[in-house]
């Protein structure tokens, strides 16, 4: 079944992976302009943000109400949002970093990690996702050339990201309860 701006929810709400597509070519220049006005052109933050927006509208697209505004509008609003979001976490970061006499030396000790954990973390990933991971955020490979490099569509590349931050995410916080 092809994909037009009339069925796109449809197909978002039976989980069709090709509606992702259709909304990244057909939307994707307004997303952009919307979130790079928000997070000034600073790309790994960009990316992350589309691949939020994109993942927010799949999994609450059954939140979208057609007598309140267009799929379009409705699309738009998530990514002022999300980038919005992203420009509070970029200043707090900005607010939160020291200068090398302001560190004192029980501070570095207090948040030091074993040594092994980032190696036991990535071993949480599967090799493709490692592979990925080392691509995207080692080497700064755009998400449309890892997706050529695997034969696969973008968006896939973007649910391999998403859900291998989750499960490093997941694996830090318990080895760090411990």
């Amino acid at each position: 079944m092809k994909i037009t701006e009339h069925n796109v929810v449809e197909q978002l709400l039976n989980k069709n992976e090709k509606a992702i597509a259709f909304m990244i070519n057909q939307y994707g220049g307004l997303l952009a302009a919307i979130i790079k006005r928000h997070l000034n052109d600073q790309q790994q933050d960009y990316e992350e943000c589309l691949d939020d927006v994109l993942l927010s509208v799949w999994q609450h697209v059954h939140s979208f109400d057609p007598a309140k505004n267009s799929f379009k509008q409705w699309a738009a609003a998530i990514a002022k949002y999300k980038a919005i979001d992203y420009q509070r976490k970029q200043i707090t970061m900005r607010s939160r970093q020291f200068s090398v006499p302001d560190i004192k030396e029980n501070m570095i000790h207090s948040v030091t990690l074993p040594e092994n954990i980032i190696d036991e973390a990535l071993e949480q990933l599967t090799p493709s996702e490692r592979h990925i991971f080392e691509k995207y955020y080692l080497e700064g490979t755009p998400s449309s050339e890892i997706a050529q490099a695997f034969q696969a569509k973008e968006s896939w590349v973007h649910n391999k990201l998403s859900r291998g931050r989750k499960k490093l995410k997941r694996f830090l916080i318990k080895s760090t309860e411990i």
